[in-house]
């Protein structure tokens, strides 16, 4: 285990990037699929990129990770007399030659990242208000046997999927597909156009360090969705009392006109990493309803980066729950390219104790006439830490743009903090936008209300903490009842489903 302090000297800081990338070099042979191929979806295997010892200036000049940043391009349909995909949005792509090689640059760039970089610092704005101490004393390595032993007891406990639904199981190590019917119009994508989503190497914006750590162990689960298709999609990872790093990639395509329901579950009962990267795109006219429920556990450290991608006249809904970690860091990136598409943003976050909450979301309008609704909840108690930044973009270009951002959060105890930081960044001239923060605590006279009616304090308070959760949780899909979401972040008992 490499545990260091953020008082010692940068260079120490940095070996537990170039230590997890010398696992993930020894691991690939246990890569997703089993087989010679090595990832999901009949995409070959990713070379190995640099060990420890390389250039620390061999990445491009930016230190992008390449996998997905701003600009990326999706590919045209694989059949060259069907109509693209996404012919009637502007995402179709052009890219040419072998489809693997943006691939595997995106593994060498996202190896090379981790080797070069320490572990993020509160020097950096982005993490100034964040913690970090409990991802250094994660062990910087992919689940050994015994830690697979463990996390796959724990997946044999869990409940069944709920009618209707196809659940997928992620562990890092088996293919999630093998014995699995996909719903109808659901099917791998081919590596021909998974390989092609990816940035070129010279992108100029950088993604999310923390989506490096997924994209440097290569293998992901790529899915499209038909057009018409209609279906329900839950992708759930288990790590159980494992030890280690659990990287996880996702990429996503839902064709025009296409409807999806998805759920993401990850829980965590160890000291354990589980680290998501997730590219979504959404063609014109589709919908995406996204919930995604984290739960952990003091020594559990969650860390997603997802970044979505909206068609013209597409609509998406994403909600999250995140509690119980010792630390959270949860990036949602969405850009609307086209204009004329609808997104609407829920998200609640609870810690407790010396728990550290974070999300970063960042929403940006590329055409005219695009719409917004998000509202970030955040409950603080013990000593514990919330963090929210929520930044918006109206290009010039994005007139009519309708966006409201709105962030509330109840703080339980004096010794817990909270951070919010709505922010609208408007060049256009004709819009519709406004953003707001409050933090309180509960309020006396709604107890008082209910303790004038013969209701305990404490109770009174439970039914206002429900109340205020409400408003988000009823937003997820609908199989997100099984994880009895509402009893993990209050920290009761749930009941058995």
């Amino acid at each position: 285990m490499v545990a260091v302090s953020w008082t010692e000297p940068v260079t120490a800081l940095a070996a537990w990037g170039a230590a997890l990338v010398a696992d993930l070099d020894g691991a690939m042979d246990g890569a997703i699929g089993g087989d010679s191929d090595g990832a999901i979806g009949g995409a070959p295997e990713l070379a190995s990129a640099a060990g420890p010892g390389a250039d620390a200036n061999g990445a491009d000049a930016n230190g992008a990770d390449a996998n997905g940043a701003a600009g990326s391009r999706l590919p045209a349909d694989s059949d060259p007399a069907a109509p693209s995909p996404l012919s009637a949005s502007p995402l179709a792509p052009s890219s040419a030659g072998d489809p693997a090689a943006p691939a595997l640059e995106s593994r060498r760039q996202a190896q090379r990242r981790l080797q070069r970089e320490p572990l993020p610092s509160r020097r950096q704005e982005p993490w100034r208000f964040t913690d970090t101490a409990a991802l250094a004393a994660i062990r910087p390595a992919r689940f050994s046997g015994e830690d697979r032993r463990l996390a796959a007891l724990a997946a044999e406990a869990l409940p069944p999927p709920q009618a209707g639904w196809c659940r997928l199981l992620l562990d890092g190590a088996s293919d999630p597909l093998a014995g699995v019917s996909l719903p109808e119009g659901v099917e791998p994508l081919p590596d021909d156009q998974w390989a092609a989503c990816l940035p070129a190497a010279d992108a100029s914006e950088e993604e999310p360090w923390i989506g490096a750590i997924a994209a440097a162990a290569g293998p992901l689960l790529a899915l499209r969705v038909r057009a018409e298709a209609m279906a329900r999609l839950e992708l759930v990872s288990e790590a159980g009392a494992a030890t280690g790093v659990l990287p996880l990639q996702l990429l996503l395509l839902l064709e025009p006109g296409a409807r999806l329901e998805l759920l993401q579950v990850h829980r965590a009962a160890g000291a354990s990493l589980t680290a998501v990267q997730a590219r979504i795109a959404v063609g014109a006219g589709a919908q995406l309803q996204h919930g995604l429920i984290a739960q952990g556990n003091d020594d559990g450290v969650f860390a997603a980066d997802l970044a979505l991608r909206q068609g013209f006249g597409s609509q998406v809904a994403f909600s999250s729950v995140v509690s119980g970690w010792g630390l959270s860091r949860l990036e949602p990136r969405l850009v609307q390219e086209a204009g004329g598409a609808r997104s609407r943003l829920r998200s609640l976050q609870r810690c407790d104790r010396r728990q550290v909450a974070d999300q970063h979301s960042a929403v940006r309008f590329e055409g005219p006439e695009g719409q917004l609704d998000q509202l970030h909840k955040a409950i603080a108690a013990g000593s514990g830490r919330s963090v929210f930044n929520g930044a918006v973009a109206v290009p010039r270009a994005a007139q009519r743009t309708d966006a409201a951002q709105l962030s509330r959060s109840l703080l339980l105890s004096d010794r817990a903090r909270i951070d919010t930081k709505p922010q609208l960044e408007i060049v256009a001239d004709d819009v519709k936008c406004a953003h707001g923060a409050t933090v309180t605590r509960l309020q006396q006279e709604e107890l008082f209300y209910l303790r004038s009616r013969g209701i305990s304090a404490a109770t009174a308070g439970e039914l206002l903490l429900r109340g205020f959760c409400a408003e988000v949780l009823q937003e997820l899909p609908e199989a997100a009842a099984l994880w009895q979401p509402l009893h993990h972040l209050l920290g009761e008992e749930a009941p058995a489903p």
